[in-house]
């Protein structure tokens, strides 16, 4: 889930481009092959803040694995982070249930050009909404004018303000989110701008379950998780919890001056659900992003249509999206394509080049790290931008 509420964090997208300064005293984990990410460890340094304590990534590339954490992953034990933990990555669930919808397209089990109306008849209606005149296609590229139920007034107020200390285990179906995003008129007619929203992926969920007769959470483990060995991945459903090793998840819940820094770290994932519930590792997201853009999940038809994008918008000069995956062109040229994700306490951005050669996985335990920086670093080496 990528959201814009109250501090809840900004758009963690992979274009995301601006610096932050050191943070004193950042503790960097041991690891091998240090010499050839030198500016990815300072990038990394340098993203740390009070909005984003400490932060974890690993690179794979032609010298093999590459593990490093640095700064705080406990504020009140004053422990680091860590090199190999678990956490929420938000909207990169998105890609996973992408990449199973383009499996049953594959099968022949659906089309992409089917309407919404066809599977799910009477779930998009409302105020505008009309899924018969949505497809498949748009619910996945975010073109289908669906309105963003993280973009509600009251939902805003529950999930990302203060409020949310009182709701933090509250359980969110997704008929009851897809209900409230019907409330209101769509942002446009489909297919003729495009516009990030979560209930896109919420009904994306919906589809899978409705076209296998199964949840999309066991088509998600049967189909990528267990083929893949992804042992740190999980959907996680109403389990509020993160499994060990895991740092602490931090954010503000407001945007007063002295706004406290929350310890957000169990929440019940289900309010993010298909559009943003998942948790991993960042090796497991490098394994999976270098799986996928090598063609081991995909056959070429349909991985060919999971990169073929849409521009976001004249807000966005340059910026596309394709299903569930985006290219992200770093500062020297070279073209990373992956995803971010945002959720309460975690900032996360992952991604691989398009032969799958050289992938990274970076998070920070709070909604102010800004992984652009750290992913120019990487793929930039000394030459990036980015470099202190």
């Amino acid at each position: 889930m990528t959201v814009r509420g109250r501090r809840a964090g900004v758009t963690v997208a992979l274009a995301v481009t601006a610096a932050m300064t050191v943070t004193a005293g950042a503790y960097a984990a041991p690891a091998t092959g240090e010499g050839q990410h030198r500016a990815t460890l300072r990038a990394m340094k340098a993203a740390l803040n009070e909005d984003a304590p400490g932060v974890t990534v690993q690179a794979r590339d032609r010298h093999g694995r590459w593990n490093a954490a640095a700064g705080t992953g406990d504020l009140a034990r004053h422990t680091p982070r860590g090199a190999h933990d678990h956490y929420r990555v938000g909207s990169i669930t998105k890609t996973f249930v992408a990449t199973v919808l383009l499996q049953l397209e594959a099968e022949g089990r659906l089309d992409l050009d089917d309407t919404v109306g066809t599977w799910l008849p009477g779930v998009v209606e409302g105020n505008g909404h009309d899924g018969d005149r949505i497809t498949v296609r748009q619910i996945l590229s975010h073109t289908s004018g669906i309105y963003d139920v993280m973009s509600d007034a009251e939902v805003q107020r529950e999930v990302f303000s203060e409020e949310f200390l009182d709701h933090r285990y509250d359980t969110w179906t997704p008929d009851q989110q897809i209900a409230i995003a019907m409330r209101h008129k769509p942002d446009f007619a489909p297919g003729t701008a495009w516009k990030y929203s979560n209930t896109n992926y919420v009904v994306a969920g919906k589809l899978i379950e409705r076209i296998t007769g199964k949840p999309y959470a066991k088509e998600i483990r049967q189909r990528i998780i267990r083929p893949l060995g992804l042992h740190a991945t999980s959907v996680p459903g109403t389990d509020p919890t993160l499994p060990a090793p895991s740092s602490r998840a931090y954010n503000k819940l407001s945007d007063a001056p002295d706004a406290e820094n929350h310890d957000v770290t169990e929440l019940n994932p289900s309010v993010a659900g298909a559009a943003g519930g998942m948790i991993s590792d960042s090796a497991d997201l490098n394994r999976f992003y270098t799986a996928l853009l090598r063609g081991r999940l995909l056959p070429a038809k349909q991985l060919a249509e999971m990169k073929t994008t849409v521009p976001k918008g004249d807000d966005r000069p340059g910026q596309r999206y394709g299903l569930g995956l985006e290219p992200f062109r770093t500062d020297c040229g070279t073209v990373v394509w992956g995803h971010g994700g945002d959720i309460h306490g975690s900032a996360s951005g992952a991604g691989a080049t398009a032969d799958g050669r050289h992938a990274l996985a970076v998070n920070f335990n709070g909604p102010g790290g800004e992984v652009g920086p750290v992913l120019d670093a990487e793929f930039c080496g000394e030459g990036s931008k980015s470099r202190s």
